[in-house]
């Protein structure tokens, strides 16, 4: 049963660590102010805070849990995090995509908690071809201008 148990929640964290590392990879080659270990955490975190939830129903029962607060939560919050990577200086507004990441990570990292994993792929491979494959359209349209964040 424990075994079991920890196989259970062992492969959704080992898939939101991969997911979200490869989000924090490309954000890491990137020099953007969140980087590898922030996108990992967060995915990590947003899986776990959903996992925690067949916990909690265990433990109290009934029917007031409503597992789709906690999503709601992880939602709110790293809303928050990622708010913190914006900058404004100048008038360049910097480190939108940076947050727009971290909280598609959370999305990814969500979709795994509650063992939807082919749409937390899915989604993991489109941020990857919006934040590299993009970055080459906008250089296309736009070349002499200077790609900001």
């Amino acid at each position: 049963m424990f075994m079991e148990e920890v196989l259970r929640d062992l492969v959704p964290m080992t898939l939101s660590l991969a997911l979200g590392t490869l989000i924090g990879w490309e954000r890491q080659m990137g020099r953007k102010p969140a980087g590898l270990r922030t996108h990992t955490l967060v995915c990590l975190g947003s899986t776990m805070f959903c996992l925690t939830t067949s916990y909690a129903y265990a433990a109290y029962g009934g029917h007031s849990l409503d597992a789709t607060r906690i999503v709601h939560g992880v939602v709110t919050g790293v809303g928050f995090l990622g708010a913190g990577s914006i900058m404004r200086q100048e008038g360049y507004v910097h480190g939108l995509t940076t947050a727009a990441s971290v909280w598609m990570v959370a999305a990814v990292g969500v979709a795994v908690g509650v063992h939807a994993y082919p749409l937390a792929v899915i989604g993991t491979l489109f941020a990857l071809i919006v934040l590299e494959g993009y970055r080459w359209v906008e250089r296309f349209l736009s070349p002499s201008s200077d790609e900001v964040d």
